[in-house]
């Protein structure tokens, strides 16, 4: 479900993280530079970096910088062989959440990457609760008092990913991609039949809404 972008110029080390991280069940991407990392977050939707600093065309310190100007909260992970403490404290001051040193330890990374998707308010637990609406990402349900409702896989990914960023807009591609995977032959045409489903099922809760946003795609709004 959740997306992490490995930023790392050398290539065994980027198939190293993937490795560790697909076993997980994170979705994975990859660059070798800032200058692609960032070509990759105009592309899709990513919920945590785990970047190297040493990287030609557009270093670590460079690209979080980069970031940070355009007021972008994303999570950072930095990580490094670069050991002193002033390397450290360059990459706090320009914006890292968190720092590890090469080589690392796998699950270490791993608690580092939980806890940073926690700070976020990423629903790091599989749980969103909005108001008195809970959704249960292990039993796909939406709780609501005593009416439970259990929705279709698809509806309730589409349901999970849009509450999990309110606010946040989502093109008809990015969805297609994350939810139906970038491989699927249905069409987009699917994303507009999903959210008139999701909008039919939900139009009496009043702790959040489904906004068609023209042109560009989908969000979803809190009320409460």
């Amino acid at each position: 479900m959740f997306r992490i972008l490995v930023v790392d110029d050398d290539k065994n080390t980027r198939l190293l993280l993937k490795a560790v991280l697909e076993r997980e069940n994170y979705t994975v991407f990859l660059a070798n530079n800032g200058i692609d990392a960032l070509s990759v977050l105009d592309s899709e939707h990513i919920d945590l970096v785990i970047l190297d600093i040493m990287m030609p065309k557009m270093n670590g310190y460079e690209f979080t910088k980069n970031l940070r100007e355009n007021d972008e909260n994303l999570p950072i992970l930095m990580v490094s062989a670069k050991q002193l403490p002033q390397d450290k404290h360059r990459g706090f001051e320009v914006g890292t959440d968190d720092y590890m040193t090469k080589p690392i330890d796998d699950e270490e990374l791993l608690y580092r990457i939980k806890a940073l998707l926690r700070r976020a308010k990423i629903a790091n637990e599989r749980k969103i609760v909005v108001g008195g609406v809970v959704l249960d990402y292990d039993s796909l349900t939406v709780t609501r008092g005593d009416t439970v409702i259990e929705l279709p896989q698809k509806e309730f990914m589409l349901l999970y990913k849009l509450l999990s960023y309110p606010g946040k807009i989502f093109t008809r591609i990015q969805i297609m991609d994350e939810i139906w995977g970038a491989e699927s032959d249905t069409g987009w045409e699917t994303v507009t039949v999903h959210i008139a489903r999701l909008r039919k099922r939900f139009e009496d809760f009043s702790e959040f809404e489904i906004q068609s946003v023209r042109g560009l795609g989908y969000k979803a709004v809190k009320k409460v």
